[in-house]
């Protein structure tokens, strides 16, 4: 089942990447806080729902003890948010997309996870072919650019904020997945239902501070119902979430790359909902990404 919620996973978080786009606003200096706010919000609405629903309860002691993890998940994604204030997604896609790859050789060198030859394979087209479509998004982005006038000042093209912020979360994410791969998979420290909600309710808890700093510190104010786009992304990037967990609690090793290719599904979408174009060549590395995911998918039925 491992394969199915990692399956799911990728397109509730490439459908979130939409809208992440289209609700992000590069004028306003607070876009990044605003969107941890949102997302934060829906999960903690979530966490209680799914909590009743199924009749859990619900140890606090769990935030503490998964605290490590949720810190570097949040983190992660807000220092991503940030970095797209400061740099092209073209110039942090090639690096951030590695984060998955990173997770899958962390667990077959430390835990030495046995890896069949078809995961290997799947696993390396995947990573190749998630870097070579970034590398062809980069390539056509300079192209229209070019065409158009427009100009990216040097500092964010080759400084060191463009290799900074990138990397950053290419680290954080992947040490992420990797603790998450300890405490559901390999140690087994916390159930799946545990984690999922010690994870939402911190973020849920991040998310009240910072609306409290946007409201009576930087005195603007902000009402979370009108914000359709972040809240949309933050229903998507919660229901990712959900199946995320159960994702990592069987095959870490060959989940983490596998959900890291939910860039294509942004892609695609974008190519749908915001008229993005792409090149004949794009459409193959996609078509090879997706060679990947069979592979692994194959064995999973093995």
């Amino acid at each position: 089942m491992w394969f199915i919620f990692a399956l799911i996973t990728v397109a509730c978080w490439g459908t979130a990447d939409l809208f992440y786009k289209k609700g992000s606003d590069e004028n306003d200096p607070l876009s990044h806080l605003k969107i941890v706010v949102m997302v934060g919000l829906v999960m903690g609405i979530h966490a209680v729902i799914y909590m009743l629903v199924k009749g859990l309860t619900f140890n606090p002691m769990d935030i503490v003890t998964y605290f490590p993890v949720s810190a570097l998940y949040i983190l992660s994604m807000t220092i991503g948010y940030i970095g797209l204030r400061y740099i092209e997604l073209s110039i942090a896609s090639p690096i951030q997309n590695t984060s998955g790859a990173l997770t899958a050789i962390l667990c077959f060198f430390i835990f030495s996870q046995a890896l069949s030859g078809l995961e290997i394979a799947g696993i390396a087209i995947i990573s190749v072919g998630l870097f070579l479509l970034a590398v062809l998004e980069k390539h056509f982005d300079d192209k229209a650019r070019a065409a158009a006038g427009e100009t990216v000042e040097k500092k964010y093209r080759i400084g060191w904020l463009a290799i900074l912020f990138p990397l950053a979360y290419c680290i954080l994410d992947g040490l992420g997945t990797f603790a998450d791969a300890i405490y559901l998979d390999e140690k087994e420290i916390l159930s799946e239902d545990s984690a999922l909600l010690a994870y939402e309710f911190t973020f849920f808890i991040c998310a009240f501070f910072v609306f409290l700093f946007i409201t009576f510190v930087k005195k603007e104010k902000f009402n979370p119902l009108k914000q359709k786009d972040k809240g949309l992304a933050a229903i998507f990037e919660t229901a990712g979430q959900f199946f995320y967990v159960f994702a990592m609690s069987d095959r870490a090793i060959v989940a983490a790359p596998l959900v890291a290719s939910y860039s294509i599904v942004s892609v695609l979408l974008s190519r749908i909902f915001i008229k993005e174009k792409l090149k004949k060549v794009q459409y193959l590395v996609i078509a090879l990404v997706m060679v990947g995911i069979i592979l692994l998918g194959i064995t999973d039925e093995m």
